[in-house]
């Protein structure tokens, strides 16, 4: 909760938006929700909207003259605003819809601050852009975030779109020989899995795209696995950002140096 009568600080604010998102997620679960039609079966929910208000009157309190570009709502707020929030109300909507829980609330100030929250886990990461940790529990007890290659379980993503097909496609990855032999595939089909990488149960992410940097379903796990201290790099292992192609977030060196060996994908003046 934040204090009406203190400035939170923006780290502060986004974990505050971020629950109550993930607030809005977990009270509604297992109940009769309708759908929006996004088109090529793409689809939100009532839920996905009602936690993106909650984010918004959240943010708009304490900063009513930022702008906030939400999943479902787009960008709103004064034009010229020099700030700008991020917002992915629910990542994993499908996840959510047929009852599972692997879902994520992201709020990120643009090349700021970040939060993801996991609703049922009642854990929220954050990062101040320095350093990365954990909040849990009522006491609202904290550890830094510790990523590690120990699990040696990888999340590919598998949703479409393909940009990089037939060069690089993320279900070849799962059966290349090199991938079987060192590490073993998940696929969550949510953005949950970055601050998993972060948190070390994850040694890694994968997913294909274009420049991701920006995203309100990749920028605050960005964010968060960057404080940590893991690789991030594009599928091509140049630097995620304008230009960028996909995501490839590690633990470590040597966990990202076998996965780039494996996906192959060169950058494009190469």
């Amino acid at each position: 909760m934040i204090d009406s009568f203190t400035s939170p600080t923006d780290t502060e604010l986004a974990a505050a938006a971020a629950l109550a998102g993930a607030e809005v997620v977990r009270a509604r679960y297992g109940r009769p929700h309708s759908r929006i039609d996004k088109g090529s079966g793409d689809f939100a929910t009532d839920v996905d909207l009602a936690a993106e208000q909650a984010i918004l009157d959240v943010i708009r309190a304490a900063r009513p003259g930022d702008a906030v570009h939400g999943e479902e709502g787009g960008r709103q707020g004064a034009a010229d605003a020099e700030r700008e929030w991020l917002v992915d109300p629910l990542c994993g909507t499908l996840n959510y819809a047929v009852g599972s829980r692997l879902v994520a609330v992201n709020v990120v100030l643009r090349n700021g601050p970040a939060a993801v929250a996991d609703p049922f886990s009642g854990e929220v990461f954050l990062t101040d852009g320095e350093t990365a940790r954990v909040r849990s529990g009522a006491e609202g007890n904290e550890r830094r975030l510790a990523p590690a290659a120990d699990t040696r379980l990888v999340d590919v993503n598998l949703d479409p779109p393909f940009p990089s097909a037939p060069g690089f496609r993320a279900v070849d990855l799962l059966g290349h020989p090199g991938f079987v032999e060192n590490f073993r595939p998940r696929v969550v089909s949510t953005t949950l899995a970055l601050a998993w990488v972060a948190a070390g149960k994850r040694a890694a992410y994968v997913t294909d795209g274009g420049d991701l940097s920006g995203s309100v379903h990749f920028a605050a796990g960005i964010a968060l696995c960057r404080a940590a201290g893991c690789v991030v790099t594009g599928i091509d292992g140049a630097p995620v950002g304008p230009g960028g192609r996909g995501l490839v977030v590690a633990a470590d060196a040597g966990t990202h140096e076998l996965l780039m060996a494996m996906i192959g994908v060169r950058g494009q003046g190469s």
